[in-house]
């Protein structure tokens, strides 16, 4: 059936599908084991961040709030703690401020006159580094929250028991780092070796619930385990997202996984499989080995004329149906990009200054590492790309006009893809596939943090910039709006008139958490700083 249904001689293939979901997770799960010797965050020091405050106003900002709603200002935004206690109306533009209605008694004060206050940004789909590409976690979590990013969700950040130490020592402020949701993969952490049918499932998500963990990430499992394990993460309040892996989304993709209970679709996997046209499982070539990363990435930008086209009413029925089981898209477009135009990726401008050469290593075109498969790619494969990326678009377009809830998330560290930068860049990949830039900015905040506290039954905290959420914010001197490009680190060149001379705008200026200020232009220094020191060190070897 064109809407996902399964039919019962897919029973037969059970066996076979067991070895190839057992193959999908080693490789998915090759990153949470290389995390393993990354070194921990060290302690906030006096000089990382100030605050938080008795009572700290940031002065004349131009709110974007992230519900959606356009741009207010100027107000003055007082907070207390880590909370905001209130936002104040001071005028209007191109008015001289009202002084008699500014709130008053600070203990610390930002000039923010003209510039543009949003939420903290939100990425649910994180990983810290890896050795030996980003051994130590001090150079990811600075490159996030240099670029604004106040909340993550780890997929998983790391070991487990490594980032629920990671997240207490962030949730304490202890380290500089976004608040962190960690989600596992199945079998993780325990000592019962791997997860092979519905009663391992329950019990592993009992165990895990009782570490500790946040949520579920979770591969195409056979039918009876993914049932399994979705029944049983409702019972703790656990989150799940699922990589659909092409190893097993014959008989687990984005419909049949959402019927059962999935919160988050992220990648592609499993939608474009639901919308299949003449098949019922991708046409693979009859030489197709998965293990070579050409032929398994290659092969997905060939799906996209498989399908049933836009507007038909196969396409609608699977969107309405994801939306009638309040299902958020996290698409991660960004971490495919290098698809589209290898070129353009391994030259980003950020590489040189940010990158780290460990990391740059681990990019270069090789067969082992995950994600740096481009060692014969040709233009035939970034045009078959390109259309994939158009089709994929309109369907998270299409799904964001029904009312469907999309993310903002990098899964960055491979395919060039570098932290923080990337966040950005899917940002501005929203915009072409159609958001409007309030709507970028809803999708990397208000939903982002609607997708994580689903579970758990509770409202919002973070994610919207309003009298009494907590204190997570970002302050650009640009307008986000007019051009996105001017979150990046390395901000956008303009052409000043009166010098004649190109310069460098933008970036962000300052980074709030839990109502501790950071200067993102020294969290990028840090960071420029721990490159130069792997270069001299690699020098000196």
């Amino acid at each position: 059936m064109p809407n996902g249904t399964r039919s019962d001689h897919r029973h037969d293939l059970v066996t076979a599908s067991i070895r190839f979901v057992a193959a999908a997770l080693l490789l998915a799960g090759a990153s949470i084991a290389a995390a393993q010797g990354v070194a921990p965050a060290p302690d906030r020091g006096p000089d990382d961040g100030a605050g938080p405050f008795n009572r700290l106003i940031i002065r004349g900002a131009i709110v974007i709030d992230g519900t959606g709603g356009p741009p207010r200002g100027p107000v003055d935004i007082v907070i207390e703690g880590n909370r905001i206690e209130r936002i104040a109306g001071i005028g209007t533009p191109n008015v001289p401020i009202n002084e008699n209605r500014r709130p008053q008694d600070a203990d610390y004060e930002i000039d923010a006159t003209g510039m543009y206050v949003l939420p903290g940004f939100v990425d649910i789909h994180l990983h810290t580094g890896g050795v030996p590409k980003a051994p130590e976690a001090e150079y990811v979590y600075k490159l996030w929250m240099a670029h604004g990013i106040t909340t993550g969700r780890g997929v998983a950040f790391g070991p487990m028991e490594w980032s629920l130490r990671e997240r207490e020592r962030s949730a304490r402020n202890e380290i500089v780092a976004p608040r962190m949701f960690t989600y596992d993969r199945p079998g993780n952490g325990w000592q019962q070796g791997p997860v092979r049918n519905a009663e391992d499932a329950r019990e592993w998500v009992s165990w895990a619930a009782a570490q500790g963990i946040d949520g579920l990430k979770l591969g195409a499992h056979r039918p009876d385990i993914m049932a399994a394990l979705l029944d049983e993460s409702k019972k703790f309040n656990l989150g799940s997202t699922a990589h659909l892996a092409q190893t097993g989304v014959a008989q687990m993709n984005a419909i049949d996984a959402a019927r059962l209970g999935l919160e988050t679709v992220t990648h592609y996997y499993g939608l474009f499989e639901a919308l299949y046209d003449d098949h019922d499982v991708q046409p693979w070539p009859v030489d197709l080995n998965y293990n070579d990363e050409q032929h398994r990435f290659g092969q997905v930008g060939r799906q996209w004329n498989l399908i049933h086209p836009q507007g038909s009413a196969e396409w609608n029925a699977m969107l309405e149906e994801l939306l009638a089981l309040d299902v958020t898209l996290d698409p991660t477009m960004t971490a495919y990009l290098a698809t589209r135009d290898v070129m353009r990726a391994r030259t980003a401008e950020w590489h040189a200054k940010y990158t780290l050469p460990s990391l740059w290593d681990y990019y270069q075109p090789n067969r082992t590492n995950h994600g740096s498969y481009y060692f014969n790619w040709t233009l035939a494969d970034e045009l078959a790309w390109n259309e994939f990326y158009r089709v994929w678009m309109a369907m998270l377009d299409d799904y964001k006009d029904m009312g469907g809830r999309v993310t903002v998330s990098s899964d960055a560290g491979f395919t060039y893809n570098l932290f923080g930068f990337s966040t950005i860049e899917e940002m501005e990949l929203l915009q072409e596939a159609g958001f409007h830039p309030l709507e970028v900015i809803r999708s990397a905040t208000m939903h982002g943090a609607q997708a994580l506290m689903k579970s758990k039954g509770k409202p919002i905290e973070f994610g919207v910039v309003a009298e009494g959420f907590l204190a997570d914010l970002v302050i650009v001197e640009e307008n986000p709006l007019e051009d996105l490009k001017v979150l990046y680190g390395t901000g956008v060149v303009r052409l000043n008139d009166e010098t004649g001379e190109a310069e460098r705008k933008g970036g962000i200026l300052y980074t709030i958490k839990d109502g501790i200020v950071y200067d993102a232009k020294q969290l990028l220094a840090d960071v420029a700083s721990m490159v130069e020191n792997q270069k001299r060190e690699r020098a000196m070897r």
